[in-house]
């Protein structure tokens, strides 16, 4: 997300003293409710709304992309056979077994694959708008890297925690091959990282409300994929308070270098004042070097 002025400038123009962080980027929801209304009152509302939405599904090539792999699999699979169809969900499934042979390529697949026969509407619909959203927030590049990160991390997770449950005999073998693919971490970490978003009571309310949505899923379902979406919940908080963190640290070094480089070039110009002052009452005067020197033919009044 760039300012204003970055945009007029042009993307080479961006320098680390006009970089404005979005991370720090808040919206109040009494402001929003106010231009809600306001854009409500105007005439033509379904016209507006779908050229609003336009615009939005205009800078977020990422979920666009991200919900039409989604459709591309979920076709795939509706054309090929019940076998067929479970066998690709196995490969590409994060479990145990193939965390242990291929990691890096079940860490990828698995974000693009959804089970069950219907269509992911879900999904689909939550890209499309609330994750289309955080993308125009944060830009495309770290939208990309918090959904990564959340994917990867609560992946990891609950695979260990797999791994510690069967050595334990805590849960049966079979677990450790079970299905578990579909884009859920990735957004749970962005539903989180979306509370940073907001500022004031309605930050924590909506960190509460994810804390007691996700903690009653895992207190009711108990599977490991109940405890993957916790897990990918409280890594979004955790980057998003580093990523605040940082983004404050910034601006206050780039203001502390701002007014070290101003106290500076004051400095630097004080010795040109000095130098250029008269020194005309240096020189002796000397109508008045000798007695009566003071007298009306030496011109003193």
């Amino acid at each position: 997300m760039t300012t204003s002025s970055a945009r007029e400038n042009g993307p080479h123009q961006m320098t680390l003293r006009t970089y404005q962080p979005p991370w720090l980027d808040t919206v109040g929801i009494t402001d929003e409710v106010h231009a809600l209304s306001a854009w409500w009152a105007r005439p033509q509302r379904l016209r507006r709304a779908v050229t609003a939405y336009q615009r939005l599904l205009a800078v977020t090539p990422a979920c666009i992309a991200y919900a039409f792999t989604l459709f591309v699999t979920w076709w795939t699979l509706r054309g090929a056979s019940d076998l067929v169809g479970r066998r690709l969900i196995l490969s590409a499934s994060t479990n145990l077994k193939n965390m242990q042979r291929d990691p890096i390529q079940v860490l990828l697949a698995s974000a693009f694959w959804t089970e069950g026969g219907g269509f992911p509407w879900g999904d689909i619909m939550i890209l499309l708008t609330l994750m289309a959203l955080a993308e125009r927030w944060l830009g495309s590049l770290r939208w990309i890297l918090v959904v990564a990160i959340g994917h990867i991390g609560a992946t990891l997770i609950t695979v260990v925690g797999i791994s510690h449950a069967v050595q334990k005999d805590l849960i049966p073998f079979r677990v450790t091959v079970a299905s578990d693919v579909g884009p859920s971490y990735g957004i749970s970490t962005m539903l989180a990282v979306l509370a940073f978003r907001l500022r004031g009571y309605p930050r924590l309310l909506w960190a509460t409300g994810l804390l007691l949505w996700y903690g009653y899923g895992v207190w009711k379902g108990r599977t490991f994929t109940d405890y993957g979406h916790f897990s990918a919940l409280i890594i979004g908080f955790a980057v998003g308070g580093i990523a605040v963190l940082i983004s404050r640290r910034l601006l206050a070094w780039r203001e502390s270098s701002a007014r070290r480089a101003t106290e500076k070039a004051a400095v630097t110009l004080l010795p040109d004042r000095v130098e250029t002052a008269p020194v005309a009452l240096q020189e002796p005067d000397g109508r008045l070097d000798h007695a009566g020197g003071d007298r009306a033919q030496y011109g003193h009044q």
